[in-house]
C-alpha cells in the first residue's frame, strides 16, 4: 500500500519541515494546526503552481515524466523515469531533481515508489512531454509496428511533425479520404478531435521518438559568452551614472516645486506632464517614467491634499537634498530594488486598449522585487567585472533556470531590469558593479561606503574658461555645487561637468542676494579657481563677473547721468535691455546695480572707456568757450554776473511796457545770458535756479502792467473805463 503525503511528513524530522516552510512560505500563513493541515495545503493547486515557478528546466521535465507515468495514481520507479527521460538526463541530474521535488513536498516516497501530488497534473502543460492521450484503438495494439511500416512518405512527414510536439494539428483536408490525413485517420494512427483538429496518440509518439520518449531535453544551461569588462572600469562608470541619477532627480523635484503637475482623475500622471518632466531632465520618456516612479516611491514627491490634488515635493525631499551623494543614491537604489511596480509598462496598452499612465495602478506588480533580485543574483554569480555576451543570452539563461516565472513578459522583464539598473548605476557595461553587489547584501552602511569608494574625491574649485564656461574636474562639494547651480546652468554632464554662465543665470544669482561674483567668490575655500590665464585671474575678475557688473541688479539696469550730454541732448534716466554699454560710457553714464544689503551701488565709468565686446568710441571734446567758463561758486547763490543778468532782464521788460516792442539786445552786454551759462561738460545747470525765479517774477509784473495797445496785440479786452 503506497504511503500518503501525511504519513510521509509525519516521518520527517524538524529540519526537513523547516526547509519545507522556507521553500514554500505560503504553507505557514496562517500557521497550520497540525501535519494534516500542512499536507492539505501542500496539495492545493495554487500552492503547487507557486512552488513550481522556482524549478528549472530539468526538474520540470522530471515532474512531467512522473505525470506521464501516472505517479499521481500509482507509485512510479526511478528506472521508469530514466527510460522516459532518455539518455540526455544523467543519473546525477535525475537524483538532484527528485531531491528538489521532495524538499518542496511535491514528490514523496523512496526511489522504488515515487508519488506525486494530484495537483501536479493541472500544473504541468496540457500535453506532458509533448505527447498526446493514449489510444485504445489500433495504435494501442500490437499491430502498431506494421501500421507504421506501411505509411507513405507524405504520411510519414505528417506523423514526424506531430511527434515533435505538440501532438495537436489542424487540417481541413481531414474529410478527404484520399489525403494523407484522411488515410492516417482511417488506419487509426491519428485521432479526430473535431472536424478540423486531429491528435497523435501517445503510443504512436513514443514509437516515433525511439530512445528519447520525451524528446531532446536541454540539460545543460545555455552559454552566455562571458566577457571581462574590468572591475575598476565598471565601478567608475557606475559612479558617474549614480551622480547623474541624483542630479536628474534634483531637477525633477525643483521643476515640480515650481510647476506641480495635476493628478489624473483615474490616478497617475498625464502623458504631457510626463513628457515635460522628461524634457526638463533631458531624458527619454521611458527613463523619465522610471525617475517619476522612483521619486514617488522614495517619498520625495506625493499627492497634495487640496481639492484638485497635484504632485508636489514633500519634506522628505528637503532632508534628502541635504545628504551627500552616496546617501541620496543609496535611498534611490533601495527604493528601486523593493519597488512593487514595473515602470517598463508605462505607455503599453492595457486590457481595455488604453495606454498605461505613470504612477497609476496599471504599473503595480507585487512580484517585481522578486524578479529584480533574480536578475541581479544571476549577474552576481559572475566574477567582478564580468558581463554576459548580450542581454538576450542572459535572458535565455534565466529562462532555462525558471521557465515558468514571468509569464508572457518573462524576457521583457529581464530587459527592463537591466536597462533600469544601468541607468541607476547598479549595473555598468552589462556587469554588476560594486555598489550593486552591496545593494544585494542589504547592508545600508556598506551600500553608501561602496559608492563612496567608486566616486572620486570631491573638489572645491572649478576651471574657468574664456568662453563664459567653468569646468568642474570632478564631483563638487555640496556648497559649491549649490552655488554653481544658482550662478550657471549645466551645459554637459559627466566626469567633468561644464557650467555655462549667461545673463539669466547671473541675474538669478543677484536676485537671490548673492554679491557681484568674482573669481574668489566661486570657491568656498577663498582661493581663486584655476583658469587658463592664471595671471589675469589672480588680479582681475572673471568673465562672468565682468558681465554681472554690466547686467547686474534686481531690475532693468539704470544708467545715472553724471552731467549733461556733450551734444546738448538730455541723457536717458533709464536704459532698457537694449542699451549699449559703450554708448553709456561715452555719455558719462554709470551702471546702477544693487549691493548684497539692498543699497544702490554706483560704478564710476570713465568717459570714452570701451565696454565689453564693443568698439572704443571717439572721445568728444567740449568747446573752447565752455572750457574757459568759470564755475559757479554756489549752486543756490548766483554770482555777480547773474545779478547783472537779472537787472538786464528787468530793464528789457520795462522797455517792452514803454515802447510795446522788444528791446534790442547787444551781444556781449548785460542782456547776453549765454556767457553766464555753465557748460554741461562741467556738470552744471543751464541757468541758476535764482535767475529763473527772477525772470518769472519780472514776466508776471510785465503782463500785469502792460498798456492797452499791448493787451490788444495779445488779444485782450482793452482798457477798463471808469464811471
Amino acid at each position: 500500500m503506497p504511503t500518503s503525503l501525511v504519513d510521509w511528513l509525519r516521518a520527517q524530522d524538524d529540519g526537513t519541515l523547516t526547509a519545507l516552510l522556507r521553500l514554500r512560505p505560503d504553507l505557514a500563513v496562517p500557521p497550520p494546526a497540525d501535519v494534516t493541515v500542512l499536507a492539505t495545503r501542500a496539495g492545493i493547486r495554487a500552492s503547487v503552481h507557486r512552488a513550481c515557478d522556482e524549478l528549472d528546466t530539468v526538474t520540470l521535465a522530471v515532474l512531467e515524466a512522473l505525470v506521464l507515468a501516472d505517479a499521481d495514481a500509482e507509485p512510479a520507479t526511478a528506472a521508469e523515469l530514466a527510460r522516459l527521460l532518455g539518455p540526455d538526463v544523467p543519473a546525477g541530474e535525475l537524483t538532484a531533481a527528485l531531491a528538489a521535488l521532495r524538499e518542496r513536498a511535491i514528490v514523496w516516497g523512496p526511489d522504488g515508489g515515487l508519488s506525486v501530488v494530484p495537483a501536479a497534473r493541472e500544473v504541468v502543460p496540457r500535453h506532458p512531454g509533448g505527447l498526446g492521450r493514449p489510444s485504445s484503438g489500433p495504435a494501442g495494439s500490437s499491430a502498431l509496428p506494421g501500421l507504421l511500416a506501411a505509411v507513405t512518405p507524405e504520411e510519414r512527414r505528417v506523423l514526424d511533425a506531430l511527434a515533435a510536439g505538440p501532438p495537436i494539428g489542424r487540417s481541413r483536408a481531414g474529410g478527404d479520404p484520399d489525403s494523407p490525413v484522411g488515410r492516417l485517420l482511417a488506419s487509426g494512427l491519428l485521432l479526430r478531435v473535431d472536424p478540423e483538429t486531429v491528435e497523435l496518440p501517445r503510443q504512436v509518439g513514443l514509437a516515433l521518438r525511439g530512445d528519447r520518449p520525451m524528446g531532446r531535453l536541454a540539460v545543460a544551461p545555455p552559454d552566455i559568452g562571458v566577457r571581462d569588462r574590468g572591475a575598476t572600469l565598471v565601478d567608475r562608470t557606475a559612479g558617474g551614472a549614480a551622480l547623474e541619477v541624483v542630479r536628474r532627480l534634483e531637477l525633477l523635484v525643483a521643476h515640480w516645486s515650481h510647476t506641480p503637475p495635476p493628478v489624473l482623475r483615474s490616478g497617475g500622471l498625464g502623458v504631457r506632464e510626463l513628457r515635460r518632466a522628461a524634457r526638463e531632465m533631458d531624458v527619454d520618456e521611458a527613463t523619465g517614467a522610471l525617475f517619476v516612479e522612483l521619486a514617488v516611491g522614495a517619498d520625495l514627491v506625493a499627492e497634495s491634499d487640496g481639492v484638485a490634488p497635484e504632485w508636489v515635493p514633500t519634506t522628505g525631499a528637503d532632508v534628502w537634498a541635504v545628504g551627500g551623494p552616496e546617501l541620496r543614491w543609496a535611498l534611490i537604489a533601495r527604493t528601486w530594488l523593493d519597488l512593487p511596480r514595473l515602470p517598463g509598462l508605462v505607455g503599453r496598452k492595457d486590457d481595455a486598449g488604453k495606454p498605461v499612465a505613470a504612477l497609476s495602478d496599471g504599473v503595480r506588480r507585487p512580484l517585481a522585487p522578486r524578479d529584480r533580485r533574480r536578475v541581479l543574483a544571476g549577474l552576481a554569480e559572475l566574477a567582478p567585472g564580468a558581463a554576459p555576451g548580450s542581454p538576450s543570452a542572459f535572458a535565455d539563461l534565466l529562462a532555462w533556470r525558471a521557465p515558468r516565472r514571468g509569464g508572457r513578459l518573462r524576457d521583457e522583464v529581464v530587459g527592463w531590469v537591466l536597462a533600469e539598473a544601468t541607468v541607476l548605476g547598479v549595473v555598468a557595461l552589462d556587469a554588476l558593479s560594486g555598489p550593486g553587489r552591496a545593494l544585494l547584501g542589504g547592508d545600508r552602511t556598506a551600500l553608501a561606503a561602496a559608492l563612496r569608494e567608486t566616486l572620486p574625491a570631491p573638489v572645491d574649485h572649478v576651471l574657468l574658461q574664456a568662453d563664459l564656461t567653468a569646468v568642474a574636474p570632478g564631483p563638487l562639494e555640496p556648497e559649491l555645487a549649490r552655488e554653481l547651480d544658482l550662478m550657471a546652468e549645466i551645459e554637459s554632464a559627466g566626469g567633468a561637468t561644464v557650467y555655462r554662465f549667461t545673463e539669466a543665470t547671473i541675474r538669478r544669482a543677484l536676485d537671490a542676494g548673492r554679491p557681484r561674483p568674482t573669481c574668489r567668490s566661486c570657491s568656498p575655500s577663498g582661493r581663486p579657481p584655476r583658469c587658463r590665464r592664471a595671471s589675469r585671474t589672480s588680479s582681475t575678475t572673471c568673465a562672468p563677473a565682468r558681465a554681472a557688473a554690466w547686467r547686474g541688479g534686481r531690475v532693468v539696469p539704470a544708467f545715472r547721468r553724471r552731467g549733461a550730454d556733450h551734444r546738448g541732448a538730455r541723457a536717458p534716466r533709464r536704459a532698457g535691455h537694449g542699451a549699449a554699454p559703450h554708448r553709456a560710457h561715452g555719455g558719462g553714464l554709470a551702471a546702477a546695480a544693487r549691493r548684497a544689503d539692498g543699497r544702490a551701488a554706483r560704478r564710476r565709468v570713465q568717459p570714452g572707456r570701451r565696454g565689453p565686446g564693443r568698439r572704443r568710441p571717439r572721445p568728444v571734446r567740449p568747446r573752447a568757450a565752455h572750457r574757459a567758463a568759470p564755475p559757479l561758486r554756489h549752486p543756490h547763490r548766483p554770482a555777480r554776473a547773474g545779478r547783472r543778468a537779472a537787472r538786464g532782464a528787468r530793464l528789457a521788460d520795462a522797455g517792452r511796457r514803454r515802447h510795446g516792442r522788444r528791446a534790442p539786445r547787444r551781444p556781449g552786454g548785460h542782456h547776453d545770458q549765454r556767457r553766464h551759462r555753465r557748460p554741461a561738460a562741467h556738470g552744471g545747470r543751464r541757468e541758476p535756479q535764482r535767475l529763473d525765479r527772477v525772470r518769472r517774477r519780472a514776466r508776471r509784473r510785465g503782463r500785469a502792467g502792460a498798456g492797452p495797445h499791448e493787451r490788444r496785440r495779445r488779444g485782450g479786452r482793452g482798457p477798463r473805463l471808469r464811471g
